[in-house]
């Protein structure tokens, strides 16, 4: 708290005009050192036609797994178009707080130092545990134009409330193992008078792509001129509102009214003070009654609450206490047999939206799996890690990582042989890397001197 008590006050810092060699116009800098915090770096983008003549408006990114240069990567079109800087904190990852709070903290600070931002005009975006590290921030410090979800919403201790709301752009990918999450967000945010706007894109668990980017900052651009932080401009708001109006027609003409139905409910929303909305109001109206419509939600609801269910059913089998008189290794093998079905399921159903139901839960199974395994990892319950890890490798076998975990726990277990089992299962992409990995990971050095690792 102290961190964010920081991260408060320095908004309120004047520019220092620091003698900091400023990052070049027009390109990605990957790698900027905090002035104040020299542990603390972030990737920035700069438009080509910025100066300091007058401020800009910023946005801050929070990636997972500290990759800030994959955030700005995929937003520096959008940024270049409509005027923004953006950074992404190198430092930040899912994990305590105060990794959070120190990354935003260095950021925020070094972007007032080093160009000149507009206070008005402070953004927050992230992705999956980045998500919600970007709302919370949003929510504590009042300061937050607008907040971009990608894959996640808000963290599980501060659901949206009345007294700070600001707008919020959710973007959530069609296979997502969270896109229920994001769907049921937007009641949570219109309840609590939140601006908002759902894009659904075809994709999982993962960023949201450059063409999203660039209708979320659009999308802001609309607010904040709804909210007098810009001058209105009138062909621009114009254009916006046909290309949204357009969406929504398409989803009429490819037969999903419930998509048809949230699109013009949210034109509504964003517009009614900017244009002319009333034939788009009773579109809404008329759509939201629909037998279709009504129908379309239920059934949704029901895909929920199975996808919940089927993953639920294997991360509890997972998880759950040796307190029976099943033998633990027949359970666990009873509980991988569950994620290979499922797998199987996923991959040979028919119906696309069975199918995607299948596809989410088996998502929510290897992520699950390999967030419980690595804190199984980090309480030395190597045993309970080793279970995990071999769920998610069962979810996804192409995937290096899980494997690569569970060979570790074995290691780590005293279980040489299965260990070595597992590395032999490993086709690596990068055959150099993975070597040098063999060579130097602490959990394989009894392999190493047995000379029995795949070298």
């Amino acid at each position: 708290m102290k961190t964010f008590l920081l991260f408060l006050g320095s908004l309120f810092l004047a520019a220092a005009g620091s003698a900091q060699e400023k990052p070049e116009t027009g390109k990605i800098t990957e790698h900027v050192t905090s002035i104040r915090n020299s542990e603390q770096s972030y990737a920035v983008f700069l438009p080509s036609t910025y100066s300091e003549a007058r401020s800009w408006p910023v946005v801050f990114a929070f990636d997972p797994g500290a990759r800030g240069k994959i955030p700005v990567e995929l937003m520096k079109d959008a940024a270049e178009r409509y005027g923004y800087i953006v950074l992404g904190s190198n430092n930040s990852h899912n994990g305590a707080w105060k990794i959070e709070s120190e990354a935003a903290d260095a950021m925020l600070q070094d972007a007032q130092q080093r160009f000149n931002v507009d206070l008005k005009r402070i953004y927050f975006a992230g992705f999956s545990g980045g998500a919600r590290v970007a709302s919370q921030l949003a929510q504590l410090c009042k300061c937050a134009a607008g907040v971009l979800l990608s894959g996640a919403g808000f963290s599980q201790h501060s659901s949206p409330q009345n007294e700070t709301a600001f707008p919020v752009f959710s973007a959530a990918g069609l296979l997502d193992f969270n896109y229920p999450e994001l769907i049921t967000l937007q009641d949570k945010l219109e309840q609590a008078g939140y601006p908002h706007w759902l894009r659904v894109f075809d994709g999982r668990h993962e960023w949201a792509p450059a063409a999203v980017m660039n209708e979320a900052f659009a999308w802001f651009r609309v607010q904040s001129m709804r909210e007098k932080r810009e001058p209105r401009d009138e062909q621009f708001i114009a254009a916006e509102l046909s290309g949204a109006v357009a969406a929504a027609e398409k989803y009429i003409a490819s037969r999903d009214a419930l998509a048809a139905s949230r699109q013009y409910k949210q034109i509504v929303a964003t517009y009614h003070e900017l244009a002319d909305t009333t034939a788009f109001r009773a579109k809404a109206e008329e759509l939201g009654k629909s037998k279709p419509v009504q129908a379309a939600i239920k059934s949704e609801r029901n895909m929920f609450e199975e996808q919940e269910r089927l993953s639920g059913e294997i991360l509890g089998a997972l998880q759950a206490d040796d307190n029976s008189d099943t033998p633990r290794s027949e359970k666990d093998a009873r509980t991988l047999g569950q994620v290979r079905d499922l797998r199987l399921r996923a991959d040979e159903e028919k119906k696309q939206e069975r199918s995607d139901v299948f596809k989410r839960a088996l998502a929510g199974v290897f992520v699950g799996a390999i967030e419980a395994g690595g804190g199984a990892l980090d309480k030395k319950e190597y045993r309970l890690a080793a279970r995990y890890f071999s769920a998610a490798a069962e979810a996804r076998p192409e995937a290096e990582w899980p494997l690569r975990q569970l060979a570790i726990a074995q290691a780590l277990n005293r279980d040489q042989k299965a260990s070595l089992e597992t590395l032999r299962r490993i086709k690596p992409s990068d055959v150099a890397e993975f070597q040098n990995w063999l060579a130097t990971e602490p959990a394989f050095q009894t392999l190493r001197e047995r000379h029995e690792l795949p070298l």
